[in-house]
């Protein structure tokens, strides 16, 4: 499976596939990917969480890539861990000429067409903005309130140093985190912290 480094001239469909874990089956991705009539050795794969930026068969397919080429996918999630790196990295192929047809998305993507594929990734682009500006809406919507009521807004405060001081007092007695935690209302995490040094 990967195209070796030897890039023939004219378009290329490059196929990529991936899954979050090594538990689970690539099967249903190469498997479409086969039936799109893209060969064995122009896919490449990764075998691991999305969360995880060290992704080899990405890279190398990034690397292999030319202008006028097109990577394929059985839906588009499969080439980011969220849909902002999706957008980031679909944009900087663009860039470089290099097209994205998704297979199985509920409006197929295809970044290369000028047709309804194009527009479709548009609006997925759009919703993905337009959920961004109600996040930071919503955030600033909510500290307004709390600020309003009084509340505090952020990160706690640390704890008086009266009270840290009275811990390692007990810690120095020979008490436990538990009974630290209940004699001075600091939890154990921050007496973790504290005791520590």
């Amino acid at each position: 499976m990967n195209a070796g480094s030897d890039h023939p001239h004219g378009e290329m469909e490059l196929g990529y596939a991936r899954v979050s874990t090594t538990k689970q089956s690539l099967d249903r991705q190469l498997a479409a990917l086969t039936a799109a009539g893209i060969p064995n050795e122009q896919i490449y794969v990764d075998k691991k969480t999305g969360t995880t930026i060290d992704r080899d068969g990405l890279g190398r397919l990034l690397a292999y890539a030319r202008p006028g080429d097109t990577i394929v996918v059985h839906t588009l999630d499969r080439i980011g861990r969220n849909l902002r790196e999706v957008l980031n990295l679909v944009h900087e192929l663009a860039e470089k000429k290099i097209g994205v047809r998704s297979l199985a998305d509920p409006l197929p993507i295809n970044t290369a067409d000028d047709g309804m594929g194009r527009i479709a990734f548009l609006l997925l682009a759009l919703f993905a903005e337009m959920e961004r500006t109600f996040t930071a809406e919503r955030a600033a919507h909510a500290r307004t309130v709390a600020e309003a009521a009084g509340r505090q807004i952020g990160r706690p405060i640390d704890h008086p140093e009266d009270k840290i001081e009275y811990a390692r007092l007990l810690k120095a007695q020979g008490d436990s985190l538990g009974v630290i935690a209940a004699k001075t209302g600091i939890p154990k995490t921050s007496l973790h912290r504290y005791l520590s040094d």
